[in-house]
C-alpha cells in the first residue's frame, strides 16, 4: 500500500466527526477524543508480545509503554492537577522507577489487561470531569507549570497524544507493516 492510498474519502473517518466550525469546547473535546481513538486503532488486533515490542535498541519505547504512559498522563492532569487529588500517584512510574511506564512494559497478557484497564479508567475520569466542568477557565495547580486551566490541559492532551501517536505509527509499521489509521 502506498501512503497516498491511506487518505479516506471525506467524511468516512469518524474520528473527526465534529464540524470544523464548532465552538471551542466542542472542538477541544473532539480533538482529544480523536487522538485517544487513534491510539486504540494503532494498538488494535495486537497481542501482548506485539504491543510490548521495543522500537530499537537502546530505546524501551513500545505501544504497551505508550498506553501505560498515557494512562499516567491522563491521571496526572485530570485527577491530580485539575481535580486536586494529590493522593493520585502515577500507576506505572515512581521516583525510584521514573521510566517504569516503558521499562516495565513486558509481553505479559496480565500487564496488558491492567494497562488498558488503567487507561480506560483514567480516560473515563477525564471525560466525566470535563463534562461536569462549568467552564474551560477552571484551574488547578501543577508543580511544573504552576496554575493551569482546563483549556490548557485539553490543548496539552492533544499535543501529548499527537506526539505519541506519531511514535505509534512507526511502532505499528515495524510490528506488522500496518500503516495508516
Amino acid at each position: 500500500m502506498r501512503r497516498a492510498d491511506l487518505f479516506k474519502a471525506p467524511g468516512s473517518d469518524t474520528r473527526f466527526a465534529v464540524p470544523a466550525t464548532a465552538g471551542e469546547w466542542t472542538l477541544l473535546i473532539d480533538f482529544v477524543d480523536s487522538q485517544r481513538t487513534t491510539l486504540r486503532l494503532k494498538c488494535a488486533g495486537l497481542d501482548a508480545t506485539a504491543l510490548a515490542r521495543r522500537s530499537a535498541e537502546p530505546s524501551t519505547l513500545s505501544l504497551l509503554g505508550l498506553v501505560r504512559h498515557l494512562a499516567d498522563v491522563e491521571r496526572r492532569w485530570f485527577r491530580q492537577v485539575l481535580a486536586g487529588n494529590q493522593d493520585a500517584k502515577p500507576r506505572f512510574t515512581s521516583p525510584a522507577n521514573p521510566d517504569g511506564d516503558f521499562d516495565d512494559a513486558t509481553p505479559d497478557p496480565t500487564l496488558l489487561a491492567e494497562a488498558w484497564a488503567a487507561w480506560r479508567e483514567e480516560v473515563d475520569f477525564a471525560e466525566e470531569f470535563v463534562s461536569r466542568a462549568p467552564t474551560l477557565d477552571i484551574t488547578g495547580f501543577d508543580t511544573w507549570r504552576g496554575e493551569v486551566s482546563l483549556r490548557w490541559v485539553l490543548i496539552h492532551m492533544v499535543e501529548e497524544y499527537a506526539r505519541h501517536n506519531g511514535h505509534a505509527d512507526l511502532l505499528r509499521e515495524r510490528i506488522d507493516g500496518a500503516i495508516g489509521l
